[in-house]
């Protein structure tokens, strides 16, 4: 058994928490893991840690490796896939069923699994059971997973239920997000699951599916691996569904019931904390049906109120009317017209190496909280407009300073000129962390020159 997990992603739908720079599927939503580890782990259970790949964008690729290395010290990047070219979801699973075929040498017969990497499960026995049955009984099909739905729910798609054979039905039709009335009919009749977005097939089947309902991505699937690649970014730039499953009579659908969520909207989310029973730090005074999240742990107070959502991030609050979530996507184009910065990017920054946040930001002055992961380190650079400060608070660093190399512990400092070449780095085994105080002229992200990066950044 084989699994893929995509999470090239950059959605929006969870503004202010989901960010372009840092979408949900590294968020920590419910749990003090994020959804891309939270999907690792429950795979994980069935399956040696070396048959999972992750395919994800060049931006995301340190975030997925740091989160993934974060649960599984001995993950090797071999094992993350970085698409040339953000396409859809169909390039990436067949990027993924190459590299595993070519790359990996596994059976063609061999069962995969396709994952999205930022889905909740609140049975995950049930749901495990659930894909151990669908990868022992699928053959020569191509499988989905479909979700007893609980609600008319028009957020998802749905899958009409066909004849059944041994534990899984024939799929009649896929169906896009429906009305409410449609909706209520669906759920009603019985007959409609939704669609988790999860497949089951075998290497040599969906090869098979893919030429003969896609040969556009079929003719570049079928060149050696360099050739692949190369050609990756002219493959069409369309989904799964449309590429394979809404043609192919070979679907069949698995019916499952463990608590599914695609954590679309805040409104799921507030569901999800009603599932695990969660606690937040909200103080609710004559409120009803409130729910209240902070990404940082903050104390939220509500007085008086009704029917509303209340999220809080390091630099923006969202306060919505329960049941509007899906029009969230109304501030997002707000932001994207008058170009706002609080669109793409948040206080805290991840990067390669480690994490950032901004304490401070004046015009003459800036304060960042610096985390350095063990083993990592940041350029070799040099700034024009500004000089830095730097306190270890905790941790050792190692520093160059100009034409010094010097370790620096707790309570020290070091003061960096502008112009100055110096480099940050953690040779511990704990992660490193600093204040930084920058001063001068200009502070911006672009001043910065770098002369050695070991992230390709030069």
């Amino acid at each position: 058994m084989y699994s893929v997990i995509l999470c090239g992603g950059s959605g929006t739908r969870l503004w202010p928490l989901s960010r372009k720079n840092f979408p949900k599927q590294f968020l920590p939503l419910y749990s003090d893991k994020s959804l891309l580890q939270e999907t690792f782990l429950r795979i994980r259970k069935i399956m040696p840690a070396e048959n999972i790949i992750l395919v994800t964008n060049k931006e995301n690729f340190f975030n997925v490796f740091n989160q993934i290395k974060d649960v599984y010290k001995d993950f090797s990047k071999e094992r993350i896939l970085t698409e040339p070219v953000s396409l859809n979801t169909a390039p990436a699973i067949a990027y993924a069923v190459k590299y595993l075929l070519e790359e990996m040498k596994i059976n063609d017969k061999a069962p995969i699994i396709i994952l999205p990497s930022d889905h909740y499960i609140g049975d995950t026995g049930n749901y495990l059971n659930l894909v151990k049955k669908a990868m022992a009984e699928i053959g020569d099909n191509i499988g989905t997973i479909g979700i007893v739905p609980n609600k008319p729910e028009t957020g998802f798609g749905y899958i009409k239920k066909g004849e059944r054979q041994n534990g899984y039905y024939k799929v009649c039709d896929f169906k896009e997000k429906p009305d409410k009335e449609t909706a209520k009919m669906y759920v009603q009749s019985g007959q409609y699951l939704w669609n988790s977005g999860m497949y089951l097939f075998s290497a040599e089947t969906f090869a098979r599916e893919l030429k003969a309902h896609s040969p556009e991505i079929y003719q570049i699937f079928s060149k050696d691996y360099s050739g692949f690649i190369k050609d990756f970014k002219k493959m069409p730039a369309i989904s799964i569904d449309m590429a394979i499953s809404e043609r192919s009579g070979k679907v069949v659908v698995f019916e499952g019931d463990f608590r599914w969520s695609d954590i679309g909207s805040f409104d799921s989310l507030s569901e999800i904390h009603q599932d695990k029973n969660s606690k937040s730090r909200h103080i609710s005074i004559d409120s009803k049906n409130v729910f209240a999240h902070s990404s940082n742990n903050r104390l939220i107070a509500t007085l008086g109120v009704e029917d509303i959502i209340v999220v809080e991030s390091s630099d923006c609050i969202l306060v919505q009317k329960k049941g509007r979530s899906e029009e969230v996507r109304k501030i997002v184009d707000y932001l994207k017209r008058n170009r706002i910065k609080e669109l793409e990017h948040n206080l805290i920054v991840y990067r390669p190496w480690g994490k950032y946040e901004i304490l401070i930001d004046a015009d003459n002055h800036k304060v960042k909280k610096i985390t350095v992961y063990p083993g990592a380190k940041l350029s070799l650079q040099a700034h024009r407009h500004r000089a830095e400060h730097w306190v270890v608070v905790k941790g050792a660093a190692k520093i160059i300073n100009s034409d010094k190399e010097i370790i620096l512990k707790e309570n020290e400092s070091t003061f960096i000129p502008a112009f100055a070449k110096h480099r940050l780095e953690n040779p511990g085994k704990i992660n490193l962390e600093i204040i930084e105080v920058q001063t001068g002229s200009y502070l911006g992200e672009d001043d910065i020159v770098r002369y050695n990066d070991d992230y390709d950044r030069t």
